[in-house]
């Protein structure tokens, strides 16, 4: 792995430790975990593209979201199994294509964080459409155009992943990491400030002026909301933990609060595999139309 970007074998922990409870977690909960995050996701995918009631721009976005949690069980699946090989005498810890395998298994990690944040904003644009322009959404938020924003999404994602494994530097990775997380904060809860101070007097207004909006596309707008906090929130509370792992490593390495809060490294890094199996169950839970596609193919 290169030094630090991997989260289960990246960031050392000081020297000054000694004092502090080092919480291990095995790595056969690691990696049932990432398998059961993998198999869950791969199932939203497959329910989106069996349904063709679900092939809507909130879905295609939702499928995004997903996408980046197979990556990050992907990273943790892959790494085990180059560990498990190694422990065996069958890899080199620093061969040649070792070094290739790890390069790939960062950039799925690079991945996955970016394309989480970049498809979370997505479904936030969406949201907001839904709610500030419901009866122009979907002459805005058309199919082409919600191909269009995934391909950025995933352009951007991938090329930014390729210079920060390429051109790559701890601290720089680090403050790229922090500054876009808490970037994609500041962008959310602006968002929802809006949205729900306005969202009221708005829907009344659209509903003095045409027939088209009523108490029930309120409410379903305002359910998808509802759906987007829930998923925003999940994403702050499994990868902040880490994020500020990395942040203290930075600033203060020697310090014994910092060194004891980055004890638990292992602690974080298995919140963020938890992330991978939460949000299918959140998908589930707030659509009816999704909850049903997964029974049907469950049951067959």
């Amino acid at each position: 792995m290169h030094e630090n970007i991997g989260y289960v074998n990246g960031t050392s922990i000081p020297s000054n430790h000694t004092q502090c409870l080092t919480i291990n977690v095995p790595e056969e909960i690691f990696f049932t975990i990432s398998v059961l995050g993998l198999l869950e996701n791969v199932l939203v995918f497959t329910a989106v593209i069996k349904n063709k009631k679900l092939h809507l721009p909130m879905y295609f976005f939702i499928c995004s979201l997903s996408f980046s949690d197979i990556l990050g069980s992907l990273y943790k699946i892959l790494e085990n199994i180059m560990m498990i090989l190694a422990r065996h005498g069958h890899l080199q810890k620093k061969g040649a294509i070792e070094k290739k395998m790890d390069d790939i298994m960062d950039w799925f990690f690079v991945l996955s964080l970016l394309g989480s944040i970049f498809s979370l904003s997505a479904i936030a644009g969406d949201r907001y459409i839904t709610i500030f322009y419901a009866l122009r959404y979907h002459n805005i938020m058309t199919i082409r155009r919600a191909w269009i924003i995934l391909t950025v999404i995933w352009v951007l994602g991938g090329g930014c992943g390729i210079v920060i494994v390429i051109f790559y530097d701890y601290t720089i990775t680090v403050m790229c990491f922090t500054s876009i997380f808490f970037l994609l904060l500041v962008f959310i809860v602006c968002l929802y400030i809006h949205m729900f101070l306005l969202a009221q007097s708005h829907a009344r207004k659209i509903s003095s002026l045409s027939g088209q909006w009523n108490s029930v596309q309120q409410k379903t707008n305002m359910k998808g909301a509802t759906t987007l906090t829930i998923l925003l929130g999940v994403f702050i509370c499994c990868w902040f933990p880490f994020i500020l792992h990395l942040f203290l490593f930075i600033f203060c390495p020697q310090n014994p609060y910092c060194a004891c809060y980055m004890s638990t490294m292992y602690v974080n890094c298995t919140l963020i595999l938890c992330n991978s199996v939460i949000d299918p169950f959140i998908y589930a839970f707030r659509s009816p139309e999704l909850r049903s596609t997964f029974k049907k193919m469950l049951c067959c």
